[in-house]
């Protein structure tokens, strides 16, 4: 077996350090800890990339401290409109929803629509019909509301009102969570979910299911999921600009990464932040705001999560 390598982010929208109690930045990292060892028990198992970053993204998309599945943003409907894709680095092949309001795991249905080899990227009801003729758990839109997230979308209404919306926190604008992996046969993948960001336009798409985006995996160079403004992931192409930079260029993936994110983005003043993995088995996890949830596995076996500047070592539960 190669080298092995996981990283997952869970968003680079992390509130100020004195918005939640150190019980709930605890909590926090648990279920970083609880996602990293999903995906790491599948690539030490001898399973591939693809199924490591699934694995790593439903448990994130499960939990309530992260805007994906439960927990995710509200719009400004006051619904959930939910994005998710996830892409084979071995073999370009990628799978998208986006617009869905009723699938327990979007990126579960990415992988669906991924498999069935027809569309790339399905969206709304028809997405959601496909989710559920496919098997998969589907829930109630409301399912995925919790106090947070009706919190935040209360104090963006109130920060548009007023004209401050420029002034609201990252974590009370958006949030993303996602996965990269390199596998025991050389092999990447990516995957992304989100729920966007809260008081978003009705309809709204973002990054999370363009691939090229916020996803992208390419065997030999890279795999990226990012978070943030994903208006402007769009416009640069981020994932597939990091692959290119290390493609074309020759650059390392932290030079690759820190380009895109620490000048690219950073000159529009805009929140961003990625995890990328390369085919190396190197790890990166550049980001502009004041944190980002985060945690990687070295090829050594040894778990890291961090939302801020420290970075915690752990033993996952």
């Amino acid at each position: 077996m190669g080298t092995l390598a996981l990283a997952i982010h869970g968003g680079c929208g992390v509130m100020a350090k004195l918005d939640l109690s150190e019980e709930e930045w605890a909590a926090a990292r648990v279920d970083l800890g609880r996602a990293l060892k999903a995906g790491w028990d599948v690539l030490t198992s001898g399973g591939a990339a693809l199924d490591a970053v699934e694995a790593a993204v439903v448990v994130m998309e499960d939990s309530p401290h992260f805007n994906a599945g439960y927990g995710a943003a509200l719009n400004t409907e006051g619904r959930h409109e939910l994005d998710a894709s996830i892409m084979d680095g071995r073999t370009l092949e990628a799978g998208a929803v986006t617009l869905v309001r009723r699938i327990r795991n979007p990126v579960k249905a990415a992988r669906k629509i991924m498999e069935h080899g027809d569309a790339l990227l399905l969206g709304g009801p028809a997405a959601d019909a496909f989710a559920e003729q496919a098997g998969l758990a589907m829930v109630e839109p409301d399912y995925f509301t919790t106090e947070r997230r009706t919190k935040a979308l209360a104090a963006m209404k109130a920060h548009a009102a007023a004209g401050t919306a420029a002034k609201a926190s990252e974590a009370e604008k958006h949030g993303t969570v996602g996965a990269v992996a390199l596998d025991g046969e050389g092999h990447l993948a990516a995957a992304t979910s989100t729920g966007g960001y809260n008081n978003k336009p009705d309809g709204r798409i973002g990054d999370t299911p363009i691939i090229g985006a916020g996803t992208y995996a390419r065997d030999g160079a890279c795999a990226v999921s990012g978070t943030g403004k994903g208006e402007y992931f769009m416009r640069y192409a981020v994932g597939h600009e990091v692959a290119s930079r290390i493609a074309y260029l020759g650059e390392s993936l932290e030079a690759a990464a820190a380009k895109v994110i620490q000048h690219d983005l950073k000159q529009h003043d805009v929140g961003a932040g990625l995890v990328a993995v390369g085919a190396d088995g190197s790890i990166t996890a550049p980001y502009n705001t004041d944190g980002m949830f985060r945690g990687w596995v070295t090829p050594e076996g040894d778990f890291y999560v961090a939302t801020h500047a420290q970075v915690f070592h752990i033993q996952p539960e």
